[in-house]
């Protein structure tokens, strides 16, 4: 299993940390403790993951031309039509994937092009699938054209996400399934679409980011 580069520091903290609480209880209540045995087992429960949300599967991205990937492993949470006032500040297509602790939170890039717009918001941390989560939490914009078509997707931290992280900036070049970011302990990804794109999922689908297709162009 891969690990993702953004989980070393964590991972090393927590074991350290997990290390030095088990060789305490252990040193005042003795070797032969239950106690002890237990935390020990909940330790590497624990460990195990915290491990396994840093993990970083090799994906298999589909490159049949129109497609657009989902940026996101999770739950299909929302599609409707919205007013998208940041950067088109017309109608869109909004679908938005919700990501629990279980997921992976590698973040792909859903079309291939360049990269024509980027912004970071300071902002509130309301529970991710709340409605202004999207206008009013911390979060990244990153907006991608392919063939003079644009789409905007946006990182949203959650209620325990507190840090987002985007490698990404205007003028980079990068090919559908590329990573571009990463948000630590759950959230979610909103893109913006054109309205008549043919979206290819439904609300409660799971998605796998950097292979499940939901829309194509029209």
């Amino acid at each position: 299993m891969r690990l993702h580069k953004e989980g070393f520091t964590i991972l090393i903290f927590t074991a350290l940390i997990l290390i030095g609480f088990n060789a305490g209880i252990r040193f005042l209540a003795g070797e032969n403790s239950l106690f002890a045995s237990i935390f020990l087992i909940l330790s590497f429960i624990f460990f195990v993951l915290v491990v396994q949300f840093f993990r970083n599967p090799l994906r298999s991205t589909p490159q049949e031309p129109g497609s657009i990937i989902a940026p996101a492993d999770g739950q299909v949470v929302v599609i409707e039509e919205v007013e998208e006032l940041e950067y088109f500040k017309d109608r869109r297509r909004q679908i938005s994937i919700f990501m629990s602790p279980l997921n992976v939170h590698v973040n792909r890039v859903p079309i291939s092009g360049k990269v024509v717009y980027y912004k970071y918001f300071k902002g509130k941390y309301l529970v991710a699938w709340h409605p202004k989560s999207s206008t009013e939490n911390e979060r990244t914009s990153v907006v991608m054209e392919e063939n003079g078509k644009e789409v905007l997707f946006r990182q949203i931290a959650g209620a325990v996400a507190r840090r987002i992280v985007c490698y990404v900036k205007p003028g980079d070049e990068l090919s559908k399934g590329d990573e571009y970011g990463f948000i630590k302990f759950g959230s979610r990804i909103d893109v913006y679409l054109p309205l008549n794109a043919d979206v290819t999922v439904e609300i409660g689908q799971k998605t796998i980011g950097g292979e499940t297709v939901i829309a194509k162009w029209k």
